[in-house]
């Protein structure tokens, strides 16, 4: 069933069976590109969460005892169906998250290979014999943690829970996943795949509520034994917090303001056009968006003028339309974020080289924008804007420059440019931060690690680390008879 919008109606998968909330209680689903509502999300009750318990404790039993080569051929067959109806998916995400259709689709295709991946690494999960006394077997086993409590926020729809749903089921864990409930509709697309995969009741289970309701519920369950969360730092913390008391392991990956150091021997116009590029992805709601810009003051003027030049080559619009390059903000609260940072810069200084005020229609709509002059005070720099605002800083001194990138709490990425391999290796040595790229802003990478050090929070998703937060360690000490 689809609305007037083509939007499908949104339902909770617990147990095995799509389904609303006990009570009936939704709340609207807002297409950000035009500030109508398009749909209802189902709320869940107590009732309903302890039934999303109950079927991960069943489906998690069933699951861990289902053979590595049986799973593995039932997820990449979930990810043969979510390549399928990526286009559609891509339509969905766009509708209520507001991001350019080519670019949800391509993360649709992108979260079905993340699958592939971890399905193939899920084989290489070895333990080891280790010599020990004769008469004695002593060896190392990893096995799935058991049922896992994981928490997504919105601005990627399909990357956020593919993410967490992939490393657990993987692994051989059963999940609870509570995906935003801004947008809901990709989420319960994904858990389709696996559905019409034959994934067996209770190991994938998708609600939505009020999220501290739902948090707080599902961490102190004595079912759930690990917490998976991708979100902000302050709710990162508490949920850290609420699980650290019951004594359960989690997995955080927090905020960021990730620094870009543009070094003296960089080329400005190549490096602000990568820059831009990345900057504006995803209208800049991305915690490893890069976010502070600082020039060498040789180039800072080159590069400025080549970054003012590609924001305004931004075609700013409904996602759904063609030629669009980047969409609204994802909601009102992200609206009012980024036009408090921007007059705050202002009112402290700076200088708006372009853009610095919402768009002049319906919808979420920000326009790209460069300043400069930003004051070392101004909260854009302290502050992680999630949303299209780039503040350029001069510098004259390098380690000055990673002072003054290493100087947040944050530390999720960081990026370099420099022709220099000595200076990227000084570059790599000396910023704190989890995830480092040189000369590109490159994002996460199925086949390698993500994650934060500092306030960004701990554990890593991607590559062979994805499974290790998901599997718990088990020594065996075996004396022989005889």
């Amino acid at each position: 069933m689809t609305s007037d919008h083509g939007y499908p109606a949104v339902r909770m998968y617990i147990a095995g069976e799509w389904c609303q909330g006990g009570t009936g209680r939704t709340a609207p689903i807002v297409n950000p590109a035009t500030e109508e509502a398009i749909g209802e999300v189902p709320l869940a009750t107590t009732d309903d969460l302890d039934r999303a318990l109950a079927g991960a404790a069943e489906g998690f039993r069933a699951w861990r005892d289902t053979p590595v080569a049986r799973r593995t051929a039932l997820l990449h067959a979930a990810a043969d169906l979510l390549t399928e109806r990526s286009a559609e998916v891509g339509r969905i995400m766009t509708l209520e998250q507001g991001k350019p259709l080519a670019e949800a689709t391509g993360e649709a295709r992108r979260v079905a290979d993340t699958l592939r991946w971890h399905a193939d690494d899920a084989r290489r999960a070895y333990g080891r014999i280790i010599p020990s006394a004769p008469g004695t077997l002593l060896s190392v086993r990893r096995e799935p943690i058991g049922p896992v409590a994981a928490f997504v926020p919105w601005n990627f729809p399909a990357g956020g829970p593919m993410r967490k749903i992939s490393s657990a089921l993987c692994a051989g864990c059963s999940i609870i996943i509570k995906a935003s409930e801004e947008t809901p509709a990709t989420a319960a697309a994904l858990v389709g795949c696996f559905v019409d995969a034959g994934l067996p009741a209770g190991a994938l289970n998708l609600v939505f509520g009020e999220p501290a309701e739902v948090s707080a519920h599902l961490i102190a369950s004595p079912v759930t034994r690990l917490i998976a969360f991708t979100g902000s730092v302050p709710v990162g913390k508490l949920l850290a917090a609420a699980a650290g008391e019951v004594m359960k392991p989690s997995l955080m990956e927090l905020g960021g303001h990730a620094p870009v150091i543009v070094c003296a021997d960089a080329d400005p116009a190549r490096a602000a056009r990568r820059a831009a590029q990345a900057k504006f992805a995803n209208a800049g709601q991305v915690c490893t968006s890069p976010s502070r810009f600082l020039v060498h003051e040789r180039l800072v003027e080159d590069f400025t003028a080549e970054f003012v030049k590609a924001a305004e080559a931004v075609v700013v619009g409904d996602g759904l339309a063609e030629g669009t390059t980047m969409g609204p903000l994802a909601n009102e609260r992200r609206l009012q974020a980024v036009q408090r940072l921007t007059a705050d810069a202002v009112s402290r200084g700076a200088t708006v080289r372009t853009g610095g005020e919402r768009l002049d229609r319906a919808g979420y709509f920000f326009a790209p924008t460069v300043l400069t002059d930003v004051p070392a005070d101004a909260d854009l720099l302290h502050e992680e804007p999630f949303g299209p605002l780039a503040p350029i800083v001069p510098f004259g001194d390098l380690d000055e420059a990673l002072t003054t990138a290493n100087a947040l709490p944050y530390g999720l990425a960081a990026y370099g440019f420099t022709e220099s391999a000595a200076t990227a290796e000084h570059l790599v040595r000396e910023l704190e931060a989890g995830i480092l790229s040189v000369n590109h802003c490159g994002g996460s990478v199925s086949e390698a690690p993500s994650g934060g050090v500092k306030e960004s929070g701990y554990g890593r998703e991607g590559g062979p680390e994805a499974l290790d937060a998901y599997l718990i360690t088990k020594r065996v000490s075996h004396l022989l008879a005889g």
